[in-house]
């Protein structure tokens, strides 16, 4: 028998490390409904778009979406909908102070579910990069590819 759910999910933003340079990263929990976890756990989660704010002191997270879940009913969570990010006050208010004065962005880095089954989000604090800092990250990538073929 297949299982529907999976218990190690670990879904990365590939995109984000090519796009930002990323300075910082913090694990958040989410506030999230039945549904919304369930397809999760199935692995439906696309975290390309996804981008954080701040809205009365309290963290965001827009343009992540999770697909609505195949068996839910009527019930079913809306794809796209901004989600309330769970973090320590200390560190919203730090974050908050860094996004606010230096130009820096907060974005969703990866989404896994956590030993105690609560789905955590890791956000990092980033700057973006200019064009001619992803050829340089290209770059870089092209030569470890080639140093590990010439160890083999």
């Amino acid at each position: 028998m297949e299982k529907r759910f999976s218990t190690n999910i670990n879904i990365r933003n590939k995109r984000a490390g090519f796009e930002f340079e990323l300075l910082d990263k913090y694990v958040a929990g989410m506030v999230l409904t039945g549904s919304e976890i369930k397809s999760i756990k199935e692995g439906k989660v696309n975290l390309q778009d996804g981008y954080c704010y701040f809205k009365n002191g309290e963290l965001f997270v827009k343009g992540m979406t999770i697909s609505p879940y195949t068996q839910g009913s009527h019930y079913n969570h809306e794809a796209g909908r901004e989600r309330k990010l769970l973090l320590k006050r200390s560190e919203l208010r730090k974050l908050e102070g860094k996004v606010e004065e230096k130009g820096l962005t907060l974005v969703p880095v990866r989404l896994f579910i956590s030993d105690r089954g609560l789905a955590k989000l890791e956000i990092a604090l980033a700057r973006g990069k200019k064009l001619h800092d992803k050829r340089d990250s290209i770059k870089e990538r092209d030569i470890k590819r080639e140093m590990s073929r010439i160890k083999y």
